[in-house]
């Protein structure tokens, strides 16, 4: 892919097609022009004061503060910037990405890219100079059949005008899946799993990059990718995620 900013996005013409067709909305069955009609969204994807760097949910009364943080990032600064993250992992967001991811729910994408979207533009974020998907193995690729952060990334590269490239960032060994690890097990699982492609590490050194994810839930995996990508040269990572999965006791 080129290395420079991709075109403004332009579904195809079959996407076009459906995009213009009513359906149902995929949490309440009710019939909408859209794949999540308005009245779910203004329901479940009200915004939500979160931490500057973590995207973990903050008191209603930090809402208007500059750079709020959480008491964790207080005591132990992750190596991110700037974390923004559009929802919170529970219904019904939880249910459709995990369709999304596991099985090939490519009709939720522009819905769930249009609520990031939305939640960078009410943020503010300086533009990145890359747009980097969270890497998947080999193994995990040809289980899925595609990657799912591959594919946000480079829709969400195209419609902000960013440089996005897969090849960047590799997963070079294959590590358990995250779900169902605690907190220290999770940050060991993926330690020494992702590396900065050799070849290409002088193109990124000296530049700005946001990670992209689908779900965020200990941080383990964005943070050892942003520590990687700061060893390889890079001043700034930022974490871009669809959902943070919510601290326990958040209402």
């Amino acid at each position: 892919m080129s290395a420079r900013p991709l075109p403004a996005s332009r579904p195809a013409l079959i996407e076009r097609v459906l995009l213009r067709c009513a359906g149902q909305c995929a949490v309440c069955r009710s019939w909408s022009q859209q794949t999540i009609c308005e009245s779910c969204l203004a329901l479940y994807a009200r915004p939500q004061p979160r931490c500057w760097t973590c995207a973990a949910r903050l008191p209603l009364d930090l809402i208007g503060k500059p750079r709020p943080q959480c008491g964790r990032c207080l005591r132990e600064p992750p190596p991110l910037d700037r974390t923004v993250a559009a929802l919170d992992y529970r219904f019904p967001w939880d249910g459709l990405l995990q369709h999304y991811k596991y099985h090939q729910a490519l009709d939720l994408r522009e819905s769930l890219l249009e609520r990031l979207n939305t939640a960078l533009n009410a943020a503010d974020v300086d533009a990145p100079d890359w747009l980097l998907p969270v890497p998947v193995s080999a193994a995990r690729l040809r289980e899925r059949g595609y990657n799912q952060s591959h594919e946000l990334a480079r829709a969400l590269a195209r419609r902000r005008g960013l440089r996005c490239e897969t090849g960047l960032l590799l997963r070079v060994r294959h590590n358990a899946a995250q779900a169902g690890l605690g907190l220290q097990a999770r940050a060991a699982n993926v330690r020494g799993v992702f590396a900065v492609e050799p070849l290409h590490a002088a193109r990124l050194r000296g530049a700005s990059v946001a990670l992209l994810d689908d779900v965020m839930t200990s941080g383990a995996t964005l943070f050892e990718l942003a520590g990687v990508l700061l060893d390889a040269g890079v001043m700034s990572v930022q974490a871009w995620v669809i959902a943070r999965t919510p601290e326990p006791g958040d209402e």
